[in-house]
């Protein structure tokens, strides 16, 4: 077995277990997916999987610059030429649906939407906009019971949009500070109600989530990414990280898979091995892989699929390079979040 092994994914087959991880890149201008972008997924379609930067479920959740959405009938159709160009070069792809929650700007956002979150905690730091550069974060809006519901209902016809726009499957984002996150860790969510408090009160809303998304698409179409231990995003450590999400994990069984995302913290080893174990499914693993390295992890049992993220900005050919040990070229970083082509499709393959 080797990460150029096929594998079967739900009731898809992979043709290696090279994972492109999602990476926000800024370029659906309006929110809005386009040539660029299908350019772009298509270029790097050889991955076993694609898995597409954050993509809104909402109005609400669309917090960054030039980042897209799958909430209205233009999206669905932008979409569409991204998964069918994959498609054809013999790729498959899963949308990732995230939601910001207190982690976005209103200058970056339509007129008449609301910046929500678990608790009115605002995030430290600042975001860039377009009109202002960077610009402090305001305070978000604490949800209440409708918005719960509404913003529920939203993550599920986004899943059933992703599918209309012809994708294989969603990954519920669930980590890196964003909203699902920001239910689970106790620094921004302090509610009182079901939702708040222990942790299987903060897990209870990224269940609800996961699992309405499951029963309206069907488990093996969806996955979900944790990233256990990060602070990204203004969030401090905290004690009762392997608790928490082993019980989520355990409450998650029957997905199509679950994304980790390795930390250096001292606990993660154990952590992960726990998580994995309660899951009992398959398992991408993220964060700092090199060839050698995925192929130990690989090898080990710790994962089924290994993803790389900056490896593949700079090698629309990831795959074929390590497979014939060729040298990687190195991204640019000025470029990553700029708009237009040039540090996006401009990457050549080797000769």
């Amino acid at each position: 077995m080797d990460l150029f092994s096929s594998f079967r994914l739900g009731n898809i087959e992979l043709s290696n277990r090279v994972v492109m991880a999602p990476m926000t890149r800024s370029r659906a201008i309006g929110g809005l997916p386009n040539a660029l972008m299908r350019d772009y997924y298509t270029q790097r379609a050889t991955a076993g999987l694609i898995i597409t930067e954050g993509v809104a479920p909402s109005a609400n959740g669309l917090g960054y610059a030039r980042t897209p959405g799958i909430f209205s009938q233009a999206q669905i159709e932008g979409w569409k030429a991204v998964t069918s160009s994959v498609h054809a070069a013999g790729g498959r792809i899963f949308a990732q649906l995230m939601h910001v929650g207190r982690i976005g700007h209103p200058l970056n956002m339509a007129k008449g939407t609301r910046i929500v979150a678990p608790s009115a905690v605002r995030s430290g730091g600042a975001m860039y906009t377009d009109q202002q550069a960077m610009q402090p974060f305001p305070e978000p809006e604490a949800m209440n019971e409708a918005d719960l519901v509404q913003a529920r209902e939203e993550f599920v016809q986004a899943a059933r949009n992703a599918v209309a726009a012809g994708f294989d499957g969603i990954e519920v984002h669930s980590g890196n500070g964003y909203l699902l996150e920001q239910f689970l860790h106790p620094h921004t969510n302090r509610r009182e109600d079901v939702y708040g408090g222990s942790a299987e009160n903060r897990s209870r809303f990224v269940v609800e989530v996961t699992r309405a998304i499951a029963a309206a698409i069907g488990p093996e179409r969806v996955g979900i990414r944790f990233t256990p231990f990060s602070t990204f995003n203004d969030l401090p450590e905290r004690d009762g990280v392997k608790e928490q999400y082993v019980g989520l994990a355990r409450e998650l069984r029957g997905i199509a898979y679950l994304h980790l995302v390795a930390s250096p913290h001292p606990d993660f080893a154990a952590t992960e091995a726990a998580i994995r174990d309660a899951f009992g499914g398959h398992t991408i693993l993220n964060g700092g892989l090199l060839q050698d390295t995925a192929q130990q992890a690989l090898a080990s049992g710790r994962a089924e699929l290994l993803a790389f993220g900056k490896p593949f900005i700079a090698n629309p050919d990831l795959v074929s390079r390590m497979k014939r040990g060729a040298e990687l070229a190195s991204p640019h970083p000025q470029t990553f979040y700029t708009p237009g082509a040039e540090g996006y499709v401009d990457y050549p393959a080797a000769l």
